[in-house]
């Protein structure tokens, strides 16, 4: 059942930093958000296994990578998640993305892998040097979109750098989430496509507000 405005008001109210008792919740939220997402549909174009990899995918890349710099945040039910890179960390090291790639491989699966990483080195040649918050993913839970959780869990950073002078740099990869993050300051710098003849990917990045 699709909460109430009143429900999702409260829900958007709680937001806070990720805990670990809060973990698998919002993992499961995440990988539904993104279970019809145009890139990821492209990426893991098998409707069952889809789900599973989301899934395992976005907790390893927590586990591994976004949780340890205590800038993930989630709301009281975990029904979404927002997972921040502070500046400055956003680039793995030739030797992190080495001992990574069986775990991510064993998650993904060897037929789909070649298509996401060549996604993602297009991602990263063409992300910004400059100082910046970078956010790899936000996500909600289908039935809680459209109740302004997205932007409760954006804020929570935005405003931080609002106070701090400092940038945020993002990937739209639908159109209703690049429409969300205009709302929210981003602006395109340019429209990437998924090698391979796939879907867009817009870089947005957003300027400090004084």
């Amino acid at each position: 059942m699709s909460p109430d405005l009143a429900q999702a008001a409260r829900e958007a109210g709680s937001v806070r930093q990720l805990r670990p008792d809060d973990h698998e919740a919002v993992i499961r939220a995440v990988g539904r958000a993104f279970y019809d997402d145009p890139v990821f549909s492209f990426l893991l174009p098998d409707d069952v296994r889809r789900a599973r990899q989301l899934e395992r995918g976005f907790d390893y890349f927590a586990r591994r990578i976004w949780l340890p710099h205590e800038e993930s945040y989630t709301t009281d039910s975990a029904v979404g998640g927002a997972f921040w890179l502070p500046p400055g960390e956003w680039h793995l090291s030739l030797l992190k993305q080495l001992t990574m790639m069986p775990g991510l491989i064993a998650r993904i699966g060897p037929r789909d892998m070649p298509r996401l990483l060549r996604t993602l080195s297009l991602i990263e040649a063409k992300h910004p040097r400059e100082a910046h918050f970078y956010l790899p993913v936000i996500g909600v839970a289908p039935e809680w979109q459209g109740k302004g959780l997205g932007t409760a869990l954006l804020r929570v950073v935005l405003d931080r750098c609002d106070r701090d002078g400092l940038p945020a740099y993002l990937e739209a990869s639908s159109e209703r989430n690049r429409a969300c993050y205009e709302r929210n300051g981003f602006e395109v710098r340019e429209e990437l496509r998924v090698p391979g003849g796939g879907p867009p990917i817009w870089p947005m990045w957003r300027a400090p507000r004084s």
